[in-house]
């Protein structure tokens, strides 16, 4: 899938947590920005056909969406992308073909 399909701009934190005072005597935590803290990539809802193809041979908790970019390093399943406010959690990271191209992530939405 070329560049022109990575159409949704998403950002990436990850570990470490950063802890921060809240101004009340008590701290906030956070995940920590990725470097870049941004990436180009393409968000799709996970079909059951995709999920079979994807996770063929492996084990699976459950996915909502597959998100496919440029290879990065960075991104692993303690990886959260956030996207139009809403927050994607990485379950699976896959480098297909072992060839450091692209990435497939299996994630899921958590709907508050």
């Amino acid at each position: 899938m070329g560049r022109s399909h990575y159409r949704h701009l998403v950002t990436l934190t990850g570990l470490p947590i950063t802890t921060t005072p809240d101004g009340q005597g008590g701290f906030t935590q956070a995940l920590t920005p990725l470097t870049p803290p941004t990436w180009f990539c393409s968000i799709r809802p996970a079909t059951q056909r995709d999920l079979e193809r994807v996770t063929a041979g492996t084990t699976l908790t459950t996915a909502t969406h597959i998100v496919e970019g440029d290879y990065r390093a960075d991104i692993t399943t303690s990886t959260q992308i956030g996207f139009d406010g809403r927050t994607l959690f990485v379950n699976g990271v896959q480098n297909p073909e072992e060839r450091k191209i692209t990435l497939v992530l299996l994630c899921t939405e958590v709907i508050a």
